[in-house]
């Protein structure tokens, strides 16, 4: 306690101001006079300043002047210096006016009194703090690479006054293409004009890097920059994203290397916050396959709503230890529970779902890789995406859950493939149990979301790419004019939580998956952000996989779509099915173990009237009475 009330440099400081305290009122008189007081203005000098300072000094207390480091003096100090010195001044003029002194206080003194005194106390400490900067720093400024940020908002200037210590970079000059910026001076550092500029100003001012800094712009306004940059020859680097510096996460300083995601990740999604806080806060909320990419999405963007209890479910015990490892790190104040089960394990969904009574079950578990469900592993894939999704279903329907969220995917919508097949029919699933449960006064609502590929989930082509690239090449890809849909994990995840919100019960919502992007170009942006050129790294075109289309579609033939209240959910208005239906399903499946899967296949077709399977020949003769009955 005594060290820190007579902490030296809080001393040094008290008595720097308390100096400069007297030295404003003598140097307020000297300048009022010409620097010739008349004696009879000493005597009021002398004892106004006897009572005056201490005043001030009380006041320098008060409002905090010896709570802060010099070493550290920023705007805030700043802002507490003219507030304890105007508040102090007005006291002072007051207290003159009120008691007039026998000697008369020149009004003009009273002016100067505080101006001097905020360039005596605010100057003192932004020059020392110049200084020190300059002692630590100082031999850094005309080192590291040269660099042109792009953008010149508060990201920008904060980036700007935190490389200015770097070693590594040399910030020379901002691009934006606000007019109103142009021509300032941000920090010292000059915006130079506009983003199109760009190459001849990296040119002028030999830069080889960009770092684009607008974290809060649009997603087409940061590719655009990024285009630009690569255009340009530049090395193209970028800050973290708006919602993790706004989380604390990380800070603007964390610069890193554009990655492909970055191109072609999308505008934040606007949320329901209110009716996801309702739906989920204090209560008991289940994932399955929540060790997956996007199930342990789901669970993180789960827990910002702060259920009561979070049951995350998955067959892999490694999945579960990577999740239960990730938010044991986190220290949450929410009862987490990891189950492993298997879906199509009927007595242990049952148990699980009896034992935590959830409000909401979000179902991810499913086998997707389209090759290697469509050769050796057909049944298992019906078996898991279809019997897996009906006993987890009516263990809800059992259990009296609230709501069932299917999560399903664009390879539903007229598939080729048994993956894209399998889960088509475990919609159709859960679009008959929701018929059977209509009339029922305390049913589960049923609710079934598409989406199409996810940027950097489990299978995704973007590791792969990377990974080619790292090894020099080639990159493999099945066909020039293949054309897939992608979204990032957290906004697919987000969209789900959203749509399962919304939904009443048998609705298919379908995500706004934007703009098809090309593969073939995906593959030569990858390169050009690796640093490298297109000549470097060699595409080699290795034909169309097992089940696999050119394009995806949003939609069947037969489908149509309704706008929602959300801007990026339609609900597909899909050919209705029964409980009946259902049943025959099932019993079609358990009677499928075992067959030839090119029978499989060709049965599959009876089902999933849109599955338009890549068949090899099978004869009539094959296709026997009892299978044929189960139609």
């Amino acid at each position: 306690m005594v060290k820190k009330l007579f902490n030296w440099r809080i001393t040094a400081a008290f008595i720097h101001d308390l100096f400069a305290a007297c030295l404003a009122w003598v140097l307020a008189y000297l300048l009022r006079f010409n620097f010739h007081i008349p004696s009879e203005f000493i005597l009021s000098l002398t004892q106004v300043m006897l009572w005056a300072v201490p005043l001030q000094v009380v006041f320098f207390i008060q409002f905090g002047l010896y709570k802060g480091v010099w070493r550290f003096a920023s705007l805030p100090d700043l802002q507490r210096v003219l507030k304890a010195i105007l508040v102090a001044s007005l006291f002072v003029v007051t207290l003159v006016f009120m008691f007039k002194p026998n000697n008369f206080v020149p009004r003009s003194v009273l002016i100067l009194n505080p101006l001097l005194l905020i360039l005596m106390i605010g100057g003192s400490r932004f020059v020392y703090r110049a200084w020190k900067d300059y002692a630590l720093y100082g031999h850094t400024y005309m080192r590291g690479e040269p660099v042109l940020l792009l953008g010149a908002g508060e990201a920008a200037i904060a980036l700007v006054k935190d490389l200015a210590r770097s070693t590594e970079w040399r910030v020379v000059g901002l691009l934006d293409d606000n007019r109103t910026m142009q021509g300032r001076q941000l920090h010292g550092v000059k915006v130079l004009g506009g983003l199109n500029r760009l190459a001849h100003y990296a040119s002028s001012l030999q830069a080889k890097h960009a770092i684009v800094v607008m974290p809060s712009a649009s997603h087409q306004v940061r590719k655009h920059a990024v285009e630009l940059a690569n255009e340009a020859g530049l090395m193209v680097l970028t800050v973290p994203a708006f919602d993790d510096l706004m989380s604390g996460k990380v800070n603007i300083s964390q610069i890193r290397k554009v990655d492909v995601e970055d191109l072609l990740g999308r505008d934040a999604v606007k949320l329901d916050n209110t009716g996801l806080q309702h739906l989920i806060e204090n209560n008991t909320v289940m994932v399955s396959g929540a060790g997956g990419s996007i199930g342990s999405e789901l669970c993180r963007q789960i827990i910002k709503y702060k259920p009561s209890t979070l049951v995350c479910l998955d067959i892999s015990e490694y999945a579960l230890y990577k999740i239960e490892q990730e938010f044991n790190r986190q220290g949450l104040a929410i009862n987490l529970v990891y189950m492993t089960g298997d879906v199509k394990n009927a007595y242990r969904m049952t148990e699980l779902v009896r034992q935590y009574q959830p409000t909401v079950v979000f179902h991810a578990a499913a086998y997707k890789h389209v090759p290697l469900m469509e050769n050796g592993n057909v049944w298992e894939a019906l078996a898991n995406n279809v019997v897996g999704t009906y006993t987890l279903a009516k263990a809800c329907i059992d259990c009296n859950v609230e709501k069932f969220v299917l999560i399903s995917t664009d390879k539903a919508i007229n598939p080729t493939n048994v993956m894209g097949a399998s889960k088509r029919l475990g919609e159709m699933v859960c679009q008959g149990l929701q018929e059977s449960e209509l009339d029922k006064t305390k049913s589960t609502r049923f609710v079934i979301v598409r989406f199409g590929n996810v940027l950097g989930s489990s299978g995704s082509v973007i590791p792969k790419f990377r990974e080619q690239i790292a090894k020099g090449g080639p990159i493999t890809i099945t066909h020039p004019e293949i054309t897939r849909y992608f979204m990032s994990i957290p906004e697919a995840a987000q969209l789900v939580m959203q749509a399962g919100l919304m939904g009443n019960g048998g609705e298919i919502f379908v995500l706004d998956m934007g703009e098809p992007v090309k593969i073939a170009a995906l593959a030569a942006d990858m390169i050009r952000l690796s640093g490298l050129q297109e000549d470097d790294i060699k595409i080699e075109y290795v034909g169309l996989r097992p089940g696999e289309k050119l394009y995806e579609e949003l939609l069947a033939d037969d489908e149509h779509t309704i706008t929602t209240p959300h801007e990026k959910l339609r609900i597909a208005l899909a050919r209705p099915v029964d409980k009946a239906w259902v049943k025959k399903l099932l019993k079609w499946i358990e009677h499928s173990q075992g067959m030839n899967e090119e029978l499989i296949k060709s049965e599959l077709k009876f089902w999933a009237e849109e599955y338009s399977p890549q068949l090899q020949s099978v004869t009539h003769a094959e296709i026997t009475t009892e299978q044929i009955t189960l139609h």
